[in-house]
């Protein structure tokens, strides 16, 4: 049947291609050639056009699409009290290309007093008539790919009270989003996915550090983080092996942190990427508990080519044979563009998958 509350049956990760325009004026604003408020106009009016985009899809919850970032995560980060952003010398290695050398590092005791994303998640709420969603990276990103690099000893000699500080900052910011009326709210996490990679687990190894105890030090703090939230408010959880121009990075099944993952961490439902074999199958989806909804990322954001209906009712019905077939729904696999570059693939690609996801969740749940 249909969903009245998120996540809905057809729902999306949260970020979409930048158009030209936004491309464009974030370039000439990196050169000084025009103000801030000028780039704001810009990115306001491709983003009411995003909202109403969406809506005639006909999907449930939108987002602002992300257009007012660079990164996914880095935009978010850099703005808590104690972060700041830095250059890397080096870009994140997907296959064959390379992000920008930038990171996110604490130069500070990490705590939240005001965000700009809590005015962002205004103004999508200002110009919806469906449920406002917003998007933030989950803390365990601050941590699992720069390790120590991006946490000097000088300001956080014992790891610990890294993860303490930066789980109660994000609960001030749960609840800053809450108090601004969020009501869908949406970690997305890429190292729980990455924690099923031999080959990321050696990086953690390599650096002095034990990958098999991050899973419950990561849900430890976003169980803080949402310690307080409304009774009335979705968290879901978006999981994530890379999404950098249509290209990836970990690979491996979720078997190896699904316990933790469904049942330590008090989230409501979870956006799984599923939407190839690098992902594995489903039966970890067998421990998911009754009352948690999963959202199966069976069409991919990485290619235009749209997949056919039937097939997708296949793999639905599949996974319905390791959890209760009410508790699915569908989305992309991940964003459309995680960064501001966006994967390869057009607007009327994005939105014809768009489309489809909810007209395929229309047949499959009514």
């Amino acid at each position: 049947m249909p969903r009245t509350k998120p996540p809905f049956r057809a729902d999306h990760v949260g970020s979409l291609l930048r158009p030209t325009s936004v491309k464009n004026a974030r370039a000439q604003r990196l050169k000084g050639q025009i103000s801030a408020d000028e780039l704001k106009l810009i990115e306001d009016g491709e983003i009411i056009r995003a909202i109403k985009k969406q809506e005639e899809v006909g999907l449930q919850a939108v987002t602002d699409g992300e257009m007012r970032r660079a990164w996914w995560h880095f935009d978010f980060l850099q703005d808590l009290d104690g972060m700041e952003k830095y250059n890397t010398c080096t870009g994140i290695k997907f296959e064959g290309v390379e992000t920008k050398a930038d990171g996110v590092r604490a130069c500070g005791k990490v705590d939240f007093s005001t965000h700009p994303m809590i005015d962002h998640f205004k103004f999508v709420a200002d110009h919806a008539s469906v449920t406002p969603k917003m998007t933030i990276p989950s803390p365990s990103v601050a941590h699992f790919r720069p390790g120590r690099k991006a946490i000097p000893e000088s300001v956080y000699p014992d790891l610990n009270d890294f993860f303490s500080d930066l789980g109660q900052a994000y609960r001030k910011a749960v609840n800053a989003f809450a108090d601004a009326g969020c009501r869908y709210l949406q970690l997305d996490e890429t190292n729980f996915t990455y924690l099923c990679d031999p080959d990321q687990c050696q990086m953690v190894i390599d650096r002095g550090e034990d990958p098999d105890a991050l899973p419950d030090i990561y849900a430890d703090m976003v169980n803080t983080a949402l310690s307080e939230r409304p009774d009335d408010m979705t968290i879901t959880m978006h999981l994530c092996r890379g999404n950098f121009r249509s290209t990836w990075i970990a690979q491996g099944g979720y078997e190896p942190v699904a316990d933790v993952l469904f049942n330590k961490m008090n989230i409501d439902g979870y956006f799984m990427e599923y939407d190839n074999e690098r992902s594995g199958g489903f039966e970890p989806l067998r421990l998911v508990p009754k009352g948690k909804m999963v959202v199966l990322g069976l069409v991919t954001s990485k290619t235009g080519a749209l997949e056919t209906k039937d097939e997708i009712k296949r793999r639905i019905d599949e996974a319905a044979k390791y959890v209760d077939h009410d508790q699915l729904c569908l989305s992309p696999q991940c964003g459309f563009a995680s960064t501001e570059e966006g994967n390869v693939l057009s607007e009327d690609e994005q939105w014809a998958k768009l489309t489809m996801i909810r007209e395929i969740a229309d047949e499959v749940w009514g």
